[in-house]
């Protein structure tokens, strides 16, 4: 078991072994899965994360008003 304390600043460290577990470095995204039972933590892929932007910028291109008229009864 890895245990750890919530700062002030609501800020964890994730334990060493941990870290090694999920291959974890500086600068790498985790996702916290909130679930009835507790939190899954795993860490998020490189490419979803740039995959994730990109697809944020081109659908944000197609959010207009005009947009979802058109697409509203298909």
């Amino acid at each position: 078991m890895a245990v750890s304390s919530l700062s002030s600043k609501g800020q964890v460290t994730i334990p060493k072994k941990v870290r090694d577990v999920l291959g974890l470095e500086p600068g790498d995204l985790v996702n916290y899965e909130i679930q009835d039972s507790g939190v899954t933590l795993k860490r998020v892929e490189p490419f979803d994360a740039a995959f994730h932007a990109a697809l944020s910028n081109t659908l944000s291109e197609w959010a207009t008003p005009e947009d979802e008229e058109a697409f509203r009864d298909l």
